[in-house]
């Protein structure tokens, strides 16, 4: 328990950390962080996808409204 007082973590803290890398070396778990940052960077790419989506729906709902109903009375006779 000297470390937790050295780097100023909790008990519970090092015990978690111990549960989530026992048996992992150092590769796997930058590795493990590698992906973890990946699968963040794509779940903001995700977001902000679905938000450009959303915002071009919502421009093209806005303007169809918009356009006078005359000019689409004759488009498909």
């Amino acid at each position: 328990m000297e470390l937790c007082r050295e780097y100023g973590i909790s008990k519970a803290t090092l015990y978690n950390w111990r549960k989530k890398y026992a048996g992992m070396d150092s590769t796997h778990i930058k590795e493990l962080n590698a992906l973890q940052d990946e699968n963040r960077r794509l779940k903001q790419m995700y977001a902000e996808l679905m938000l450009d989506h959303q915002l071009a729906k919502h421009i093209i709902k806005k303007s169809y409204k918009a356009l006078p109903k005359a000019r689409f009375s004759g488009m498909y006779r």
